[in-house]
């Protein structure tokens, strides 16, 4: 279940971080009171500034519900500069130091929160577009469509080693690398959360698919990500579903009223399901010589090239001996090819029950053990 807590005065002593908790207060004072070094990873949608003067209304005359709450009001461009180099040295504090942040404006902040990621300390990795596939139109007709927000992704410094779950994305994007100009849908429909009043519970509720591809990219189960500006708790469901662990900061009570049952009727996936593609220099180290200790493939036994050409045996030490040659099961096959490289995993195959089973299923046999 979802709690809500209290702000809390800055603490001195080690305290155990608040997971799957919303904290009731402001966002630079809550993560003043958190320890150190203990977030992976931190999800920021702050206040756009839109500098919105006057009602929007479209062609038939009917109001736009735009962004003209008090959260996103400031008095002065210093007074957002302030603002915004106040919350991200706060967050950089909390950051592990392998942690990254992701940040989310338009044209109005983004450039000036850009500047301030710098300027703390944090080093850029890239900005991504999210170009919106059903944009609100420009109704005055006197600039283009505003079609696109920008993200931010950055490290804690330039010596971060960040999470980046490559092979999941370019899986996630059917096989072909994940660019840097996402094309998603805003919120609509069902999953644009009402208030009692049956109006937008909140007016920049960011869609699900926007953090299930931030949070599947850039962290892992059992990462702990924080959003200071939780609103209504995009970023808390996707990661209860994700089995990532999350702390949300909201200063506004109806969000977190709305937020908290939001994530109440979230479903966490079975673990089977999380598992995501992983780099294959990710993945454990097996020795082909484990595949001989353990009796997988016996000294003496015959290996098979996949081409049906070339065979060689295998030796009580892991290695293999071919015609006038003798080496790993990767120097073995480049020298049979007379090639100058080749991956003998995918070279070389066995027989079982008279059939050519390649050697790395065995390799994957002992890589499920190990994950077990």
């Amino acid at each position: 279940m979802t709690k809500v807590k209290s702000a809390v005065a800055p603490v001195k002593t080690a305290v155990s971080l608040p997971l799957n908790e919303i904290i009731a207060g402001d966002c630079i004072d809550v993560m003043n009171s958190l320890p150190a070094e203990s977030i992976d990873l931190i999800f920021a949608d702050p206040p756009y500034n839109l500098q919105l003067k006057g009602d929007l209304h479209r062609p038939d005359n009917s109001k736009v519900d735009a962004v003209d709450d008090h959260w996103d009001q400031f008095s002065s461009f210093r007074a957002y500069d302030e603002f915004t180099t106040a919350w991200l040295k706060a967050a950089r504090r909390l950051l592990k130091p392998n942690g990254a942040i992701w940040v989310i404006g338009s044209y109005h902040n983004i450039f000036r929160v850009g500047a301030s990621l710098q300027n703390e300390g944090f080093w850029i990795l890239n900005d991504v577009v999210w170009r919106k596939s059903n944009p609100m139109p420009n109704f005055r007709g006197k600039r283009f469509t505003n079609a696109h927000e920008t993200m931010i992704w950055a490290g804690k410094n330039e010596a971060s080693k960040y999470t980046f779950n490559y092979d999941a994305l370019k899986a996630l994007n059917e096989g072909i690398q994940m660019r840097s100009d996402w094309v998603l849908p805003i919120c609509t429909g069902h999953e644009r959360l009402k208030d009692e009043a049956g109006e937008k519970a909140h007016p920049t509720q960011k869609p699900e698919s926007l953090l299930h591809r931030i949070l599947v990219g850039s962290t892992n189960p059992g990462d702990v990500i924080l959003d200071p500006f939780f609103g209504t708790g995009t970023t808390g469901a996707v990661a209860k579903m994700l089995g990532r662990d999350f702390i949300g900061i909201e200063r506004e009570e109806a969000y977190r009223k709305v937020a908290t049952k939001r994530i109440a009727n979230a479903r966490k996936f079975d673990r089977e399901a999380l598992q995501v593609s992983a780099s294959k220099r990710a993945e454990p180290r097996v020795p082909f010589g484990q595949l001989v200790e353990r009796g997988m493939l016996r000294p003496g036994e015959e290996l098979y090239s996949m081409n049906k050409r070339h065979k060689a045996k295998v030796r009580a030490d892991g290695t293999l001996i071919g015609d006038d040659i003798k080496g790993s099961i990767h120097q073995v096959g480049a020298h049979l090819e007379g090639a100058p490289s080749c991956n003998g995993w995918t070279y070389w195959c066995f027989k079982k029950d008279g059939k050519k089973v390649p050697i790395d299923l065995l390799r994957q046999q002992v890589r499920a053990e190990m994950h077990d």
